[in-house]
């Protein structure tokens, strides 16, 4: 049900990432190419990975796409899951947890000691599925973010 994605994924990955940003009503953000995505995951250095979900039949039915941080206090490295996305229509069916487990499996293995992600306030329905794998928010953070004129202007002191 789980696997690595491979470049010809890129178009379906793509379109998926579109498809989660129109349902956090950002479509006007996703700004990202096939390219430029191709590269991030499949470049020389690649930046990101992924992994699909598939159905029995082998129709992708979702994708999560992740990278490694560090933990300055643990000392090690762990996953940050920068998406998680399954098509409405397959919702419901355990891809969402077999991509998480997958992740976790990962760290698991490699010595990684965290598995961390971001939601927006506003998705319950997310929320609920995470909590219910044990997951927990860590509402003492603030997330900051700088983009656009504010980066320029302070990448050009």
């Amino acid at each position: 049900m789980i696997r690595t994605a491979v470049p010809a994924d890129v178009p379906v990955i793509h379109r998926m990432i579109r498809d989660l940003a129109e349902y956090e009503k950002a479509l006007h953000e996703a700004r990202a190419t096939p390219g430029q995505l191709h590269d991030a995951l499949f470049g020389d250095r690649p930046a990101a990975y992924a992994h699909i979900a598939e159905t029995d039949t082998g129709e992708v039915a979702g994708f999560a796409l992740w990278f490694l941080n560090f933990s300055t206090w643990r000392g090690v490295h762990g996953i940050y899951l920068e998406d998680l996305y399954v098509r409405p229509e397959l919702r419901g069916g355990g891809h969402g947890k077999a991509l998480l487990a997958e992740l976790a499996r990962i760290c698991v293995e490699r010595g990684y000691e965290r598995l961390e992600w971001s939601v927006l306030n506003w998705n319950r329905p997310s929320i609920d599925f995470y909590e219910s794998l044990g997951a927990r928010p860590q509402d003492e953070w603030t997330v900051y973010r700088l983009t656009d004129a504010a980066l320029t202007k302070l990448g050009s002191v």
